[in-house]
């Protein structure tokens, strides 16, 4: 009973299992798969199987956590990064594509 007194405990304080172990994780494995896209495969009860590609938005940005905390949406990143284009020397800067 107290073992699982301690689990708890220490699950408590950091929101993770004791057992799980991600020492040997890396961070990002699956970013390019993603980028290039995907296929979702969907099985229904009555037997017929759906098949989707799944492409991500063109111009998408997958934000790493610590820089999420900061940011609730797209919008308070675009405002954050229009306030850095300024900065920017001018030869770094690339012109948008125009439609």
């Amino acid at each position: 009973m107290k073992e699982e007194v301690d689990k708890m405990v220490q699950m408590k304080d950091n929101d993770m299992r004791a057992e799980y172990d991600f020492k040997s994780g890396v961070r990002g494995k699956h970013y390019r798969a993603m980028q290039d896209g995907y296929t979702i495969t969907i099985h229904k009860a009555d037997g017929k199987t759906v098949v989707k590609d799944v492409m991500p938005k063109e111009g998408a940005v997958v934000l790493e956590p610590d820089v999420r905390a900061y940011f609730s949406d797209s919008e308070s990143v675009n405002r954050a990064l229009r306030c850095l284009i300024p900065l920017l020397p001018q030869k770094h800067r690339i012109k948008p594509k125009r439609a």
